[in-house]
């Protein structure tokens, strides 16, 4: 069953935090406000495991949340870390990792708790039926999510499983050329099903700090992605193009999330689908 996710996102939240009466609809400010996890629902794998999916609502307008891995971000039995974020970037983020769980889950929880800004919130995610999602299609028009690639031929995900693409290192202060290649079948999904009169691109690609210890300065968070041809390339009614640069402020190891939505936006229109979730570890020396 496709879930229609906003209204279940609102009553998920006033249920789930503490004081539920005032956090979920006190105005928003520029920081000092709590992050809550967002449990967006589960999908079945095809050996009989299970993805939960997770996303985030960082309340803060301006304020980018960092939390390490650890008691104030952790996640439930078998955590702490089970590949979520550890920084928080503002407002409502859909559909950011999964963590799969055995064929048995059955009824058991896991259990995601963020500290921050001295607020502590809890999600629980579970196989109920209510929260079954179609990531991979959505059936009105056989909308499928686009395939993302960090090489022109290389290995493309598709899908909300946050799959790890690739490695690269760079040196801190030094720009890091990342070329990003996306396919997708174009079709189009619009709650008002009207299509404009001048179409946008059918792929948006944007570039985030998933993970690491100091600040990253994209040179474009959302770079514009250009249409390419591909005489190789898969048959897709659109493959495209787009490049940036990041720059790493301090030593260490990061990692880049890179999310790709088609024409059914953020969210999906309030379904849980269709987006793509891709990452890259960098490692940056002095």
């Amino acid at each position: 069953m496709k879930q229609f996710f906003p209204s279940m996102s609102l009553l998920f939240s006033l249920a789930t935090l503490l004081p539920a009466q005032t956090m979920p609809l006190e105005p928003p400010h520029l920081s000092g406000n709590s992050v809550t996890g967002a449990f967006e629902g589960w999908f079945k794998n095809p050996d009989g495991t299970y993805n939960l999916l997770f996303g985030y609502y960082n309340r803060n307008q301006r304020q980018e949340v960092d939390v390490p891995i650890g008691p104030n971000n952790r996640i439930e039995p078998g955590g702490p870390d089970q590949g979520q974020p550890t920084h928080l970037l503002p407002g409502r983020n859909w559909g950011v990792f999964a963590v799969k769980v055995p064929a048995d889950f059955g009824t058991k929880k896991l259990i995601w708790t963020l500290v921050a800004n001295g607020q502590t919130t809890t999600v629980p995610g579970y196989l109920h039926t209510d929260y079954e999602l179609a990531p991979f299609s959505e059936a009105s028009v056989g909308n499928t999510p686009p395939a993302v690639g960090v090489d022109e031929n290389g290995t493309r995900v598709q899908g909300p499983l946050s799959v790890t693409l690739g490695e690269r290192t760079v040196k801190v202060d030094t720009p890091l050329r990342l070329d990003l290649w996306a396919e997708d079948d174009a079709k189009w999904v619009s709650n008002s099903g009207a299509r404009p009169k001048v179409m946008p691109s059918p792929v948006v690609l944007h570039v985030k700090k998933y993970r690491g210890p100091g600040e990253i300065t994209f040179g474009k968070e959302k770079p514009v992605i250009e249409s390419v041809v591909r005489k190789d390339a898969k048959a897709s009614a659109f493959n495209g193009k787009a490049s940036t640069t990041a720059i790493f402020s301090e030593p260490g190891e990061y990692i880049l999330h890179v999310d790709a939505t088609d024409y059914s936006g953020e969210g999906g229109s309030g379904f849980q689908c269709c987006w793509t979730n891709a990452q890259m570890k960098v490692i940056v020396t002095k």
